[in-house]
């Protein structure tokens, strides 16, 4: 759920595309979103498949390849979600400190993608993706051995390398710009969404499966099975074990990127280079007209939700004793209902009511259950269901509708930017509204830390329902005829 990977704009530009709904983790985050940069669709070959476009294989096979190696990789990313702030924990880390290394891959992954962006158009799409995913293979690995390579290289404490691989894998994680802009190349204009939406599956897939296997290979089993097969060299704890895992897993994708997925034959023509920051375009769109509340809306919903997200583990821990195998639980809990919802649910749902009332009815929904959240733990009315305890149920309880919440709210702004956006700028819109997100989710959790240590376990919680409250007000008072035009 935490820190989900944000794809860029395949236009390579300096603008993060959609890739969103979750996740997770983090962001862990949905449906990457079609942009302006498809280029000439008469280069396509049509959308029958054909290798013009991609020597040496069909379009669809390119595409799947790509689906199996971007999943793959978001699976081994999830693996993580349930490790980090324990795992920063056991180097001697506070709360705070534990966010401020949950809130490093999304600080990284915002400098590095539009980096990788143009890298790939530059040297091609195939090398940087097998330089990102070796790199991601080394962060996991530097991950994973954290406590005893800290003393080797003159840290006091293997906190320093958590830091430094997690910076690392942000800026790999840039990748799946890359794995967008290869989907515009190979696709024509007509088909990219539905390429696209591929890639969106395979992210909410890799948050579902990544924190199951986490809790698989830190649990007890996992954990003594690996301690009978592993060399006595290699460190087995319920933080490494998991670390290497998704060391591994990137590697049987950057296996797969080098044998199968063959380099674009040409590239998406892009939009013209942008000299403008993201910054100052995301301060732009926040004070237009249009799209100004939207993209505040949007910005206040991911922090807020990264602040639940990065704190939730940390209140698990403390106030219920659970360890990483027990979070993995409910962290693919949460991560199932948010799929099943945005999946099967929201279609429906937006073609009764429109955009509008959904993104509405989730902000509400949320203000009230992650205020919650924190008091749910102590909810001993609820009765105990087998090893699960009550305040365990609580959670469970409360973060049903909550997940509910948090996927209505994610798609329907989603789909409102796409309403308010002209055809020809639907990339750079939806790039706002991920820049937004991503630097949300790099403010989010360190100020939730921060709440959490300063204040109460309680406090970062209740702030992130009382920011729905905003969201709500301001989307209230815009123009219905402005974001509702599917209600018509």
């Amino acid at each position: 759920m935490t820190d989900d990977p944000t794809p860029d704009d395949p236009s390579g530009d300096s603008t993060p595309d959609d890739p969103s709904g979750d996740s997770t983790p983090d962001d862990h985050s949905g449906d990457p979103t079609p942009d302006d940069s498809s280029g000439d669709s008469t280069r396509s070959g049509g959308s029958d498949g054909s290798s013009e476009r991609v020597p040496g294989t069909t379009r669809r096979r390119a595409i799947a390849t790509l689906f199996l190696v971007v999943f793959v990789d978001l699976v081994g990313f999830g693996v993580l979600i349930p490790v980090i702030p324990l795992y920063a924990k056991s180097f001697g880390a506070n709360e705070f400190v534990g966010s401020l290394l949950i809130a490093t891959y999304s600080l990284f992954q915002f400098v590095g993608a539009p980096v990788l962006g143009r890298l790939s158009d530059e040297r091609g799409r195939r090398p940087v993706l097998l330089l990102s995913l070796f790199g991601s293979v080394l962060a996991w690995t530097l991950f994973g051995v954290a406590g005893e390579l800290g003393p080797l290289v003159g840290a006091s404490s293997g906190l320093v390398v958590l830091f430094f691989a997690r910076a690392v894998a942000g800026i790999m994680g840039g990748n799946i710009a890359t794995a967008n802009a290869y989907v515009a190349d190979v696709t024509p204009p007509e088909d990219r969404a539905q390429g696209l939406g591929l890639l969106g599956a395979a992210f909410g897939l890799g948050f579902v499966f990544g924190p199951a296997i986490a809790g698989v290979v830190s649990s007890p089993a996992g954990l003594s099975v690996a301690r009978r097969l592993l060399p006595a060299a290699v460190p087995v704890t319920e933080f490494t074990l998991p670390s290497f895992t998704a060391a591994v897993l990137s590697t049987v994708a950057l296996v797969a990127t080098a044998a199968f997925l063959p380099e674009p034959r040409q590239h998406a023509e892009t939009t013209a280079e942008v000299t403008e920051s993201r910054l100052r375009r995301l301060y732009r769109a926040v004070t237009a007209p249009d799209l100004g509340a939207l993209v505040a809306s949007f910005f206040l919903a991911s922090f807020a939700f990264s602040a639940f997200e990065s704190q939730f583990i940390f209140l698990t821990n403390d106030q219920l004793g659970y360890g990483t195998a027990e979070n993995a639980i409910l962290l693919t809990y949460i991560g199932v209902v948010i799929a099943v919802v945005q999946g099967g649910l929201v279609g429906p749902l937006t073609d009764r009511f429109g955009e509008y009332r959904l993104a509405l009815a989730g902000a509400g929904i949320q203000a009230v259950t992650l205020a919650l959240v924190p008091f749910a733990t102590g909810w001993e009315f609820l009765p105990a269901i087998g090893p699960v305890a009550a305040g365990a149920v609580g959670l469970a309880v409360v973060s049903t509708p909550l997940s509910v919440g948090n996927a209505l709210t994610n798609v329907s702004l989603n789909a409102l930017v796409s309403l308010n956006a002209a055809d020809d700028t639907q990339g750079g819109a939806f790039g706002l509204t991920q820049s937004a997100s991503s630097l949300a989710r790099t403010v989010g959790p360190s100020v939730a830390g921060l709440l959490y240590v300063g204040v109460g376990f309680w406090s970062p919680f209740v702030v992130a329902g009382l920011l729905f409250l905003p969201i709500l007000l301001v989307l209230g008072g815009t123009s219905r005829d402005a974001v509702a035009v599917s209600t018509n």
